[in-house]
């Protein structure tokens, strides 16, 4: 099993510590690039324009809210990701 399988097993099961930077290389891997906006707003962008939006978390440990997780789980499963 790949790094990226075992990511997205764990991003699957909705773990309540997913971090910030394990979405960020999920969505990387996924085609989305990162544009960093004002503040801790950033915008994740694929080829067919299909955005996700939120807040980098601040504090050290990068959890990012579920309000977020379930944002992007939601797009990912819209574009047929997972």
């Amino acid at each position: 099993m790949s790094k990226h399988d075992k990511l997205l097993k764990r991003f699957l099961s909705k773990p309540k510590d997913f971090r910030y930077d394990e979405l960020k290389k999920l969505l990387i891997h996924f085609g989305y690039i990162e544009i960093e906006g004002s503040g801790s707003r950033v915008r994740f962008i694929n080829e067919s324009y299909t955005t996700i939006t939120l807040h980098k978390p601040h504090g050290n440990d990068n959890i990012i809210k579920n309000y977020a997780f379930d944002n992007a789980k939601n797009v990912l499963e819209m574009e047929g990701f997972i």
